[in-house]
Order: structure tokens, then C-alpha cells, then sequence
């Protein structure tokens, strides 16, 4: 843990150009009428609590095992709100870092912030994990919608008044494709300005399993690396932390799947 840490600080040192946000259109204001309408307009997600529980969807409940969770939530409002940051993705060195289950779990931290609206979008176009991990069925995904074939209705869902997922429900033909196109990148601005969230995370495909990352992370403002703790090797965390760091911010780094915690948050409650 101390070499990661280490690696993390020698990253940022090196990382000395001022940070970026991509230019976007303007959006309406989050009180309107249109807005409010919009949001409401979505189906809300149903969702079986004992399968949340099974799959480690803990930030749906208030217990100690969500701490962890609504600290990374704070954490990342913070810089959002500092750095005027809007899209956020989430991403990996490689497969099984636990990636999609820190996202689900960062939104519905999220989702307690009622005075922010936020919107997550599966953009692992290949495999549709986010879906399937929420246990929500359908027909269309992703990549219909960035392609312009859909509207995004008809793959969003709403979890009470102030959280969106855009689920994807199969697998895209052509991922790196769409994600690179122009098209995408218009109908990703029609959707932030219909819907004017505070603030969008987009689940990526891990870093070393494809291109798709590559034209895609130009597009957000900043990135959160998710990394397995004991799994992850320093060479695959480096080429990562570079990859993203040539192509937008990074926000910092997430070590997931850690047994070595004990008293690191300070509660008493016999979690930690």
C-alpha cells in the first residue's frame, strides 16, 4: 500500500500542467420547468434489495459499510465543485478491479445528496455490466443512443428525484467506434442539456482491454482509476495512471478490495 501511495504522489509531482475542463455548451438552469419535467418523465428502476445485498450494493443502506463510499462521494463532490468538473469516468487497469461496483455504489452515495443531481452512464459498451449488476432488463443500449437511433429514455432509469442511470442491455457491435464518433459526442451534450445534472460518472471498459478508453477520455473532465488491491501490479497502475493522465485529469485513486483497513476511518461501530 505504501509503494501505491508513493506511486500516486511521483505521479502528481511529475503531472505539473494545470488541469482541464472540457468546453461544453451551457446548461439551463436545474430548477426549470423543462428540467423538472424531464427528470420526472423517467421510469423509476425497481430494485431487489436481496440481490443489491448479495452483489455488495451496500450505499443503499445507512450502515458502517458504506462509510468507505460516502467518504469517496464527498471527496469527489469536492474537486467537482472546486475544479468546476462535470463528467467524471471511472476506470481500471484491467478486468476484476471492481470497478462497476464502485460506480453503483458512488451513485447511490450520491443519490443521498439531495441538493445535486447525478447521472451515470454504462459506457462499457462491451459487456453492459452495469445493467446486469442492477439487475434491470431491456432492449436497447448505449451505443444505439450515442449513435443517435434511440432517444435516451429509452435506456435511462431514475432513482428517486435526483439520480439517472443510462443502462445499456447488450452488447455494442462497434464500441471503440461509437465512443470516438461525433455523433456521440453531440447526443452526450443533448443529454446534459435536457437533463443538466451536476454531475455525470461514465463506467469505461478497463484500461488494457481495448481502445475504447482512448478517444472517449477526452471528452470528461476527469478520471477516477480504480485499482485491486493485492491483484493490480505497480507496472499496470503506472501505464494506467499515464494513459489517463495524457488525456485528461485524474482525480485520484481508488484501492478497492482491501483487507488491511483496520481503523482507518476512525468508527467505532466494528467494521473498519
Amino acid at each position: 500500500m505504501e509503494r501505491l501511495q508513493a506511486a500516486i504522489e511521483k505521479a502528481r509531482a511529475q503531472r505539473g500542467a494545470p488541469q482541464q475542463t472540457v468546453a461544453r455548451p451551457g446548461k439551463r438552469p436545474a430548477n426549470s420547468p423543462e428540467i423538472e419535467a424531464a427528470w420526472l418523465a423517467l421510469p423509476e428502476i425497481s430494485l431487489r434489495r436481496s440481490l443489491m445485498h448479495r452483489r455488495r450494493i451496500v450505499a443503499l443502506r445507512n450502515e458502517p459499510s458504506a462509510a468507505p463510499y460516502d467518504i469517496l462521494r464527498t471527496r469527489v463532490i469536492q474537486q467537482a465543485q472546486s475544479n468546476n468538473w462535470r463528467r467524471i469516468a471511472i476506470v481500471s487497469p484491467r478486468s476484476a478491479c471492481g470497478k462497476t461496483t464502485t460506480i453503483a455504489n458512488l451513485a447511490f452515495g450520491l443519490s443521498k445528496q439531495q441538493e445535486l443531481r447525478s447521472m451515470v452512464i454504462d459506457a462499457d459498451l462491451r459487456r453492459s455490466g452495469l445493467g446486469r449488476l442492477l439487475g434491470q432488463k431491456g432492449r436497447w443500449n448505449m451505443a444505439d443512443v450515442m449513435a443517435g437511433t434511440i432517444p435516451f429514455s429509452d435506456v435511462a432509469r431514475r432513482y428517486g428525484q435526483n439520480l439517472i442511470f443510462g443502462l445499456s442491455f447488450s452488447a455494442a457491435h462497434n464500441p471503440s467506434e461509437t465512443l470516438q464518433s461525433a455523433k456521440a459526442k453531440e447526443e452526450l451534450e443533448r443529454i446534459e442539456a435536457e437533463y443538466a445534472p451536476d454531475i455525470m460518472l461514465f463506467d469505461l471498459p478497463p484500461l488494457s482491454a481495448s481502445d475504447d478508453n482512448l478517444g472517449f477520455l477526452t471528452q470528461v473532465d476527469a478520471a477516477l482509476i480504480v485499482v485491486e488491491a493485492e491483484k493490480t501490479s505497480m507496472k499496470q497502475f503506472d501505464v494506467a495512471e499515464h494513459q489517463v493522465a495524457e488525456l485528461t485529469n485524474v482525480m485520484g485513486v481508488v484501492l478497492n478490495k482491501c483487507r488491511h483497513v483496520s481503523g482507518a476511518y476512525g468508527y467505532e461501530e466494528g467494521y473498519y
